[in-house]
C-alpha cells in the first residue's frame, strides 16, 4: 500500500472524527506539508529516517511554532490510525518528539477597558459597535460571534452552541469543543443594546443574525470597521480574536476566579486560560507592587515592635 493511498482511506475516518473546519486544516496541510514529501513511498516501507527527515524539512521551513505544531499532529494522528488500522509497526513521531520551540516571546495583545472606551467612541455604525462591544464583554470567538441569532438569545443568556465557519463559503459549525458549548450571562446594558438591534432590521424575527440581519457580517468589513476606529482614535489594532483575550484579562484583573474566566470563555482546562488568553498590565503590576509594600511594612512594623518590647522588659528587669 502506497503512502497515498493510506491517506485516502485516512480521510474516510478522519472527516468523521473531526469538525469541518479541523478536517479541512487537516486535509490543507497534508496537502502542501505531508503528501509532497512522501507521496511516492511505499507506507510499509516508511523508516525512522523517512520521518525524521520530514521534521527536518518542515523545521528549515522557518514556520511558526504554532504553525510546525499543527503539521506534527496532523502526520501524527495520520500514523496513529495506521497503527490501529493498517497494522502500521509503530508511530515513529512518539519516538522523534515535538518540535523545537523557536525563541522569542508569544506576539499577543489586548485592550485595556481605558482603550476599548477610546476604540469604541469612533465606531460610527451600530451594528458594528456592538459586535466590537459584544466580544469585548463576553469574550466569544469571532466565529461564535458572527454565528449569533436572536433565537439564542433568551432570559438575558446567551446560548453558544454553533460557529460560522470560513471555509469553503460561510456555513454553520459545531463550536471548537464540548466545552465550548456554554450559556454566557449578559450584563444589564449590554442585553439592552444587543436586543434594540432587532429594530434596525426590517421584518426581524429570531432566526436573523444577531449582527447583520438576514445574513452575518462580513469578516472583511467588520476589519475595515476596526482599522478605521483605531486610526481615529490613535490606537494600535488588535486581532478580533485579542477581544478576546481582553476580556479574559479584564475579568481577571477584577478579581474574578480563573476557574470562572475559564468557564466562561468555554475552557476545559484553567491553565489555557492562564497561558494563552490572561495578560498582565500596569494596573495588576501596580496592585502587586502596593501589596508587596503593605505585607514589608506590616512586617518591619511587628519586628520593630517585637524589638521595643522586648528592650521595655530588659529595661523592667535591670530595675530589680
Amino acid at each position: 500500500m502506497s503512502f497515498e493511498e493510506a491517506y485516502n482511506e485516512y480521510l474516510i475516518y478522519a472527516r468523521k472524527q473531526h469538525k469541518k473546519e479541523s478536517f479541512n486544516t487537516c486535509t490543507s496541510i497534508f496537502k502542501s506539508r505531508i503528501l509532497p514529501f512522501f507521496k511516492d513511498k511505499i507506507l510499509f516501507d516508511l523508516t525512522k529516517k523517512d520521518v525524521l527527515n520530514w521534521t527536518l524539512e518542515i523545521s528549515n521551513l522557518n514556520f511558526s511554532n504554532n504553525y510546525n505544531r499543527n503539521c506534527y499532529y496532523t502526520l501524527f494522528n495520520f500514523f496513529e490510525y495506521c497503527v490501529e488500522y493498517l497494522n502500521f509497526p509503530k508511530n515513529y513521531l512518539k519516538e522523534i518528539g515535538k518540535f523545537k520551540k523557536k525563541p522569542g516571546k508569544k506576539k499577543s495583545d489586548f485592550y485595556n477597558l481605558k482603550e476599548f472606551k477610546k476604540f469604541i467612541k469612533y465606531v460610527d455604525n451600530e451594528v458594528y459597535k456592538q459586535f466590537f462591544t459584544f466580544m469585548f464583554f463576553t469574550g466569544t470567538r469571532p466565529g461564535e460571534t458572527f454565528a449569533l441569532q436572536f433565537k439564542d438569545i433568551e432570559n438575558g443568556y446567551v446560548s453558544i452552541n454553533k460557529t460560522l465557519t470560513s471555509h469553503n463559503g460561510r456555513e454553520f459549525d459545531f463550536p471548537k469543543s464540548d466545552s465550548s458549548m456554554r450559556m454566557i450571562k449578559l450584563d444589564r446594558k449590554l442585553k439592552k443594546d444587543i436586543l434594540n438591534l432587532k429594530k434596525l432590521y426590517v421584518g426581524c424575527n429570531n432566526d436573523y443574525f444577531v449582527f447583520g440581519g438576514r445574513k452575518p457580517l462580513a469578516p472583511t468589513t467588520v476589519n475595515r470597521y476596526k482599522l478605521k476606529a483605531c486610526q481615529k482614535a490613535n490606537l494600535r489594532p488588535i486581532t478580533l480574536h485579542q477581544f478576546r483575550h481582553s476580556h479574559a484579562t479584564l475579568l481577571v484583573n477584577n478579581n474574578i476566579l480563573i476557574n470562572e474566566v475559564a468557564k466562561r470563555l468555554g475552557h476545559s482546562d484553567v491553565s489555557i486560560t492562564l497561558n494563552t488568553y490572561v495578560h498582565t498590565d500596569l494596573m495588576q503590576e501596580k496592585r502587586v507592587y502596593n501589596t508587596l509594600n503593605i505585607l514589608r511594612f506590616n512586617f518591619f512594623n511587628t519586628c520593630t515592635n517585637i524589638f521595643k518590647n522586648f528592650i521595655s522588659l530588659l529595661k523592667h528587669f535591670a530595675m530589680f
